[in-house]
């Protein structure tokens, strides 16, 4: 039966940023017996929870159905997967990114140095062979320091997200950020379109830009070595020398004008060496930056550019289970793919706990006070 809407309900901290999403049933047949917003709350508050499926989400749903009433109306219950998965197909996944970039800016501090990594993670889930259909490409901004992804775009194929990327850049404010990118995007539009953002950029050099690779080694046979900096890391059983060398006189760097604001070249040297067996590796990468010759920041920025691999791609393939999932409906996987992306960022948010995000998850699920302080309500 129908709840009363007698009593006035709260509304969590997150809808005014997704208050003017259209509601893509608009344009399809039929009544509409649950508001978008209602869905948007609670495919979160389930996801926060541990669901990881729209069956996941609507056995939530049933089962907190008072608890969801303390927010929304709820007039006519909660949907079945079937709704929340149509649904969620048909919701323009642009404009629900755009309200996610908005939220995540409402929210982040940035501030100025903090390094913005870029990087791109295949859906796994939405590829679907039999009709030909390849896994999606999701091209997304992490914030190291908030621990905060930032925004994404996605992509049919891993080499478009050279064209993803500036179009990523153009949604985020990250003035006075330190933007960080695999081999990948080394492109001089990128380099100019993190410029004209106002951040820095500092970007991997390979074997995808081959003749600037081959000038920037041999660089460091003639020109001297600004500024160096070295570091020792003794965990994960292994000991991990790394120096980094910074050279700042371009002179001898042909095409370095293509470059906006080019002013260093970096070589980082890593020597592995694994405690128990004592076999040990080195290995040397490459990169340009319109940072100055400080090697100790470099250094730091380029180690932290793997927190979007290790802090945002791990645990939405671990904790999340985004690899295991199969939504292939249209725009089923990039939606789900922000909800989870929200429920991480909220879950990192809470910090009364030192409890890990699957500890954290479980506590959500069991605990209604709990789950309400995750989503700050």
């Amino acid at each position: 039966m129908p709840k009363s809407n007698d009593t006035p309900k709260i509304k969590c901290g997150f809808s005014a940023y997704f208050s003017e999403l259209k509601d893509p049933r608009r344009i399809m047949k039929g009544n509409h017996l649950y508001p978008l917003e209602e869905l948007l709350f609670l495919s979160i508050a389930a996801v926060v929870s541990g669901a990881d499926s729209w069956t996941s989400i609507s056995y939530f749903g049933r089962t907190k159905l008072d608890w969801l009433r303390k927010w929304y109306p709820f007039e006519n219950g909660t949907p079945s997967h079937d709704v929340l998965g149509k649904v969620f197909a048909a919701l323009d996944p642009d404009a629900f990114n755009r309200c996610f970039v908005c939220w995540v800016d409402s929210i982040a501090q940035l501030t100025s140095g903090e390094v913005v990594s870029i990087d791109g993670k295949a859906l796994c889930g939405s590829g679907d062979k039999t009709n030909g259909k390849s896994a999606l490409h999701v091209v997304s901004a992490f914030a190291t320091a908030n621990g905060l992804c930032l925004g994404q775009v996605a992509v049919d194929a891993k080499s478009n997200e050279i064209t993803a990327i500036p179009e990523l850049l153009e949604l985020l404010a990250i003035k006075g950020c330190i933007v960080t990118i695999d081999a990948m995007g080394c492109q001089k539009s990128i380099a100019r379109a993190v410029r004209d953002k106002g951040a820095d950029y500092l970007l991997m050099v390979k074997g995808n830009q081959k003749e600037l690779k081959d000038q920037v080694e041999k660089l460091f046979s003639v020109a001297p070595v600004k500024a160096a900096f070295s570091s020792n890391d003794l965990g994960h059983g292994r000991i991990e020398h790394r120096k980094c060398e910074v050279i700042d006189q371009l002179r001898f760097l042909d095409g370095k004008e293509h470059w906006l604001d080019l002013k260093t070249v970096i070589r980082i040297t890593s020597q592995r060496t694994i405690k128990q067996t004592g076999k040990g590796n080195t290995e040397t990468r490459y990169y340009i930056s319109s940072l100055g010759p400080d090697a100790k920041l470099i250094n730091s920025a380029i180690r932290s550019h793997w927190a979007v691999e290790n802090n945002l791609h791990w645990s939405l393939d671990v904790v999340f289970k985004e690899d295991t999932s199969l939504k292939k409906k249209d725009h089923s996987a990039l939606n789900y793919n922000v909800i989870a992306k929200m429920a991480l960022t909220l879950i990192d948010q809470e910090k009364s706990t030192k409890k890990s995000k699957p500890s954290k998850r479980l506590i959500a699920a069991l605990d209604d006070d709990y789950r309400a302080k995750i989503l700050k309500i």
